[in-house]
């Protein structure tokens, strides 16, 4: 009986007198990818600044008043232009990373916060997404399901709100758990993308004389099919086949096949590693020379986000890409209409689309601008 009081004693010193609160990992990858620099004001050391906790307080004030109703708590959680502002201001200065926020990092925590306010309209309120056949929540809005589904996630938000990944704010959780509860994992899907799927390719990058290619990289935009059970549309494998004897010729040092799983809506085939598959597979092209780009959605995506590898791998910026794909999609890149998209939803020119070669390729110069965050899609940051 004494051993077992001593055993029990010692169990008991042994353990923390408080333990730590849970980590959900998922969750604070996907703070991390989607609210990268309003993330760091939470992991950054010491408490809020004096005006920056005032406006938290009083945004968690108005948010517990609502007592999670659902529309007085998605109006509550949705940030303004000045509590924004305080935010800013208290990102760590080691945050300012030029590359992400080359305009300055008021407009960087501007987009992100404008987009946790866009996911809280769509997967909150039920407003259209700007493409409904591939984004939005798992159930149809306005439906019965629908909300149940929001009231779930609701709970889901207000049990994780002190997870150290989200804890800044309500709306945090409240965003990442309304992404969740409709499994909308885009974000975070293939991390750690480069140095797990595009290890082979970054190293071999790592000792490549840039000077002796034409081109840094061949970029192929997907272009899925609306049969669930087809990996592979037919111009999708068009694109690899130009693609293919493109790279032949020996003066593109990369091919970076882009495109998330987005054709169907709910598909479950990722555009980026099947066209990867399909390319040493079936046209022997060494893998090492393939980087895989599995988030991109829309052809703006396409070119921002393939920009982003390029840059994440070493690549001189400077130099062109050549886009390879169908006549129809290679002369819509080549558009107004595509010149003036892109302004209008990323908010910037992911680069400088250039001369079209032949009716299969464009020339694209990338730009610094494609790492900014979008402020509308934060499901593909």
């Amino acid at each position: 009986m004494f051993k077992r009081l001593l055993t029990t004693a010692a169990l008991a010193t042994a353990l923390p007198l408080q333990a730590a609160p849970a980590v959900d990992q998922q969750w604070a990858l996907m703070a991390t990818r989607m609210f990268p620099f309003v993330a760091s004001v939470k992991a950054g050391a010491g408490q809020p600044s004096a005006a920056l906790a005032s406006v938290l307080d009083a945004r968690r004030k108005r948010i517990d008043a609502c007592s999670l109703a659902p529309k007085c708590l998605f109006l509550a959680a949705t940030w303004t232009d000045a509590e924004m502002d305080a935010v800013a201001a208290a990102v760590p200065p080691s945050a300012n990373r030029p590359a992400l926020a080359d305009d300055g990092i008021r407009a960087q925590v501007v987009r992100e916060l404008r987009g946790l306010n866009a996911v809280l309209q769509t997967y909150g309120f039920g407003t259209q997404a700007r493409y409904p056949m591939i984004d939005g929540p798992v159930e149809q809005t306005g439906g019965a399901d629908f909300k149940a589904l929001v009231a779930d996630a609701i709970w889901l938000a207000d049990a994780g709100k002190n997870d150290p990944a989200v804890r800044l704010d309500p709306s945090l959780a409240l965003a990442i758990a309304l992404v969740d509860a409709s499994e909308r994992h885009d974000a975070v899907a293939f991390e750690p993308l480069d140095a797990a799927h595009n290890a082979a390719p970054f190293a071999l990058a790592r000792t490549l004389d840039w000077k002796r290619y034409r081109y840094s990289a061949i970029i192929i935009p997907g272009v899925g099919p609306e049969n669930p059970t087809i990996s592979l549309s037919a111009r999708g494998k068009l694109h690899l086949q130009l693609a293919a004897r493109r790279f032949a010729q020996g003066d593109v040092a990369f091919i970076i096949t882009s495109g998330a799983a987005v054709h169907p809506k709910g598909s479950h085939f990722v555009e980026a590693v099947e066209m990867r598959k399909a390319l040493v597979e079936r046209y022997g092209i060494p893998a090492e020379r393939i980087v895989i780009e599995p988030y991109a959605r829309h052809t703006t995506t396409n070119l921002r986000n393939a920009t982003r590898r390029l840059h994440a791998m070493g690549a001189p910026l400077d130099k062109p890409t050549l886009i390879v794909a169908n006549a129809d999609q290679s002369r819509y890149i080549t558009s107004p209409e595509f010149a003036a998209r892109n302004p209008a939803e990323l908010g910037y020119d992911p680069g400088t689309v250039g001369t079209r070669l032949s009716p299969y390729e464009v020339e694209f110069t990338p730009s610094l601008r494609s790492l900014r965050v979008d402020p509308w899609d934060p499901l593909d940051p």
